[in-house]
């Protein structure tokens, strides 16, 4: 179970908006590559030694890489970017799938189930003025964003919270989402493939916001277009259960048209 010191120190990650994208770039490149030099890393990222050494140290506290003489590699544990990191990455894109997919939610008496993640956070401050709707999540983040504005009525899930994404998981969670009647879905992920499904990388958290899919008319999933074609470790949902796809223009054109033609109306922003 996550403690108040480890929630913290994931959130300390993020700091000012430039070290964010840094700190993101370097989990991406130590995943791609396996292994750097820290050299190389501060000459690739233009910073100095010492502050090259400050970011992998801060980066290998949270077990997401592993030091070496020298240098670093990734960990082998998870390439999930702790949600402190996220809000930096594909912003514009992101900002666009959510102003689609709120205007798609109408203007009357509506539950709407949001699960954690940047991209449907950004859905949550567009949907922040409506005027008669019920916000049902397993989310930290959202639950913080959304409770400034008195006209939504705000239902937080109970759980088990996990640091990674800030979202509480489990039978609690999803003993919440199975006693509500929710019209929309809005499902985040790390991963939407035709064959594999919409994915994440946690199999708690996948099990979660599938209970959450199982009792909504309708899922929207929301993906920046890194997300399209990848397949994270477990599987949220399958895509017969998906409704609608909102997505942006760098997706895979391929992978959108087996999207299609397996029955995902494919939005693309």
């Amino acid at each position: 179970m996550a403690t108040a010191h480890s929630v913290s120190s994931v959130a300390e990650l993020g700091g000012s908006q430039k070290r964010s994208r840094r700190l993101a770039s370097i989990l991406d490149l130590i995943a791609e590559r396996g292994e750097i030099p820290l050299v190389e890393l501060a000459t690739l990222f233009a910073t100095s030694l010492a502050t090259m050494r400050r970011d992998l140290t801060v980066l290998a506290d949270q077990g997401l890489i592993v030091r070496t003489h020298g240098g670093a590699k990734a960990s082998g544990l998870s390439s999930e970017v702790p949600v402190a990191l996220r809000d930096s990455r594909f912003a514009d894109a992101k900002a666009r799938i959510a102003k689609a997919t709120a205007a798609r939610i109408p203007r009357e008496r509506h539950a709407v189930a949001l699960s954690g993640g940047t991209t449907t956070a950004g859905v949550a401050r567009e949907l922040a003025t409506h005027s008669d709707l019920t916000i049902v999540t397993n989310s930290l983040s959202i639950a913080s964003l959304v409770s400034a504005h008195p006209r939504l009525k705000i239902v937080m899930t109970g759980g088990i919270l996990r640091p990674q994404s800030l979202e509480l998981v489990g039978v609690l969670a999803e003993g919440t989402f199975s006693a509500v009647n929710i019209t929309t879905a809005i499902l985040g992920a790390d991963g939407v493939s035709a064959d594999a499904g919409v994915t994440t990388h946690d199999e708690t958290e996948a099990r979660t916001n599938h209970a959450m899919v199982s009792k909504a008319r309708q899922t929207i999933v929301v993906a920046d277009g890194s997300k399209i074609g990848r397949a994270a470790l477990a599987q949220m949902a399958p895509i017969r259960e998906i409704d609608v796809l909102i997505t942006d223009e760098s997706a895979d054109v391929a992978e959108l048209a087996r999207l299609r033609a397996l029955g995902v109306e494919v939005v693309v922003v």
